[in-house]
């Protein structure tokens, strides 16, 4: 599975962004799916993932009530809508493709797929 990632860019505090991530191959929806971020100087953390029919979903507390993850398995893609952006949302997003249970969505060791980021610059 190859990701591409892409809808990243700069944003008011307060404002809004779609990201998007595309994969190829057949078994898109045999994955559950994430996205990652990393900011300037800090480690990879986990953002929020949805399994692979959309049923379940995890978000870490940073981001829930104001970040959104779907998916259509219809078109392979994996979609993050963040509202009510916070400077310290700024950072490299990364999506990403597990074949493993939700009990292991947040642990970066466990991904199979990658995607290549988009940045994302909140400024305030």
């Amino acid at each position: 599975v190859q990701l591409q990632a892409s809808g990243g860019g700069l944003v008011q505090a307060g404002g809004s962004l779609s990201l998007s991530c595309a994969a190829s191959g057949r078994t898109f929806s045999s994955y559950a799916m994430g996205w990652f971020r990393q900011a300037p100087g800090k480690e990879r953390e986990f953002v929020g993932a949805i399994s692979w029919n959309g049923g379940d979903k995890d978000y870490t507390d940073s981001v829930k009530g104001r970040f959104t993850i779907s998916r259509d398995n219809g078109k392979n893609t994996v979609y993050l809508q963040m509202n009510s952006l916070k400077p310290e949302d700024t950072a490299v997003y990364y999506c990403a493709a597990t074949s493993y249970s939700r009990a292991y969505w947040r642990r970066g060791g466990y991904i199979d797929y990658w995607g290549q980021g988009t940045l994302v610059t909140v400024s305030s």
